[in-house]
């Protein structure tokens, strides 16, 4: 049961409440509700089995063709164990991270494989290569890697910092910053919870945000720090890495921020380059759409702003479809799905360079906390088909699967 997250996470995303319509539809109005009072997760309807899958396999009207069924959900996931923070897609694995700390590995709808953490909330999974990197809640990032004679196997390489970088730096006291009052702290670790990963354009360097204020930048090829950013006066939710070697953040100060990453002799220098948004409420997902066109950015009040890349980041509009917060974004072609505390995901078809809401995708009993997405095997240039993963409080993640309109211009 959820149970005052505003306590133990005071910088997340905030504490719910229950909401008296699970599928609101998207409105012009921008009346959002910023912060959500308490939500209490209601019993799940698989609660009579520690663990089930549930698949819909033929759409309501019996007719097993599933061409017939484009969009809607195709199943659920349901691991009783803890509310799910995090997802990230391989091939044909699904990683999922929950506060039990433990990460799930599904393949084909089924328990695959499974690894556990030795403490902190696993709020963050990226995939880089044959490294699987997790950040937590206790300020770590752990690095996994598949073992080569046991493919279900996953087994711990390491950590960020190093433990061998880390006591180096111990060594040298110019490397320790002030934290806090009355405490210092080595700057090439994280003090506080890891909210979020981000891979460059090229995969050579992993960005991780924190709840410090900061986004440290670490080189993929040695797990070696090469610099930390002091990027906001708040936790910083959301980075990602975009387009032209710029680097988005997003943070509780409500600001949404623009770093330009310049290549130097012995690694990386950040230098800020503009604020996109500044508002009262905060900054609680960033997305880049995969052509590099757009960035996404959603908030505590409900709204996705957008930037158009070819005009120079100017502001493009505002997407009005929740009712609460939105915790999750991810794009996909000329899709772009927000997941939000109001137990919603709101599906938004861009077109022409116009945005509208394509559908909305309800069945979660809790806030939609994650979201990832692959392409459909079975998907082609003509008829793009995609398999959404959301994960939620309500301790499950749900198959949606989406077909992307055809342009009428096609």
């Amino acid at each position: 049961m959820f149970d005052n997250l505003m306590d133990s996470e005071p910088h997340d995303d905030f504490t719910f409440r229950h909401s008296a319509s699970s599928a609101p539809s998207p409105s012009n109005n921008g009346d959002a509700s910023p912060y959500m009072g308490n939500w209490e997760g209601s019993s799940s309807p698989y609660a009579k089995s520690p663990w089930s899958t549930h698949m819909v396999s033929s759409p309501p009207n019996g007719n097993g063709n599933g061409n017939l069924y484009p969009n809607g959900l195709m199943g659920s996931l349901v691991r009783e164990e803890g509310h799910i923070y995090s997802l990230a897609t391989s091939g044909d694995l699904l990683y999922t991270g929950s506060d039990s700390k433990n990460i799930r590995v599904w393949k084909n709808q089924k328990e695959f494989s499974g690894f556990k953490s030795n403490s902190g909330l696993v709020k963050a999974i990226i995939i880089s290569g044959e490294k699987i990197f997790t950040g937590h809640q206790d300020g770590k990032i752990r690095v996994w890697k598949i073992s080569v004679k046991n493919p279900s196997a996953h087994k711990r390489v390491g950590t960020l910092p190093t433990f061998r970088d880390y006591i180096k730096s111990s060594l040298n006291p110019s490397n320790y910053i002030e934290v806090r009052r009355h405490r210092n702290a080595l700057w090439i670790k994280h003090f506080d919870a890891v909210s979020c990963l981000s891979l460059s354009e090229d995969k050579k360097f992993l960005y991780s945000a924190s709840w410090d204020k900061t986004i440290k930048v670490w080189r993929i090829s040695d797990s070696k720090c090469l610099e930390s950013v002091n990027a906001h006066d708040d936790a910083v939710n959301a980075v990602v890495a975009g387009f032209e070697g710029l680097v988005f953040t997003g943070s509780a100060d409500g600001t949404v921020k623009v770093w330009r990453r310049e290549l130097q002799a012995k690694g990386t220098k950040h230098f800020f380059s503009q604020t996109l948004l500044k508002q009262e409420c905060a900054v609680t997902a960033l997305a880049v759409n995969p052509e590099e066109t757009f960035l996404y950015c959603g908030s505590s009040d409900g709204l996705v702003n957008f930037w158009e890349r070819e005009k120079h980041l100017s502001h493009g509009g505002v997407l009005r479809g929740h009712k609460l917060a939105v915790l999750c974004l991810v794009a996909a072609g000329n899709l772009v799905f927000s997941g939000s505390a109001d137990m919603a995901i709101c599906v938004w078809t861009r077109m022409d360079g116009e945005h509208s809401c394509l559908s909305v995708l309800t069945g979660h009993n809790g806030p939609v906390k994650c979201l990832a997405i692959e392409e459909e095997k079975e998907s082609t240039a003509a008829d793009r088909r995609w398999v959404l993963y959301s994960g939620s409080l309500d301790k499950s993640v749900k198959m949606w699967r989406v077909t992307e309109p055809v342009s009428p211009h096609l």
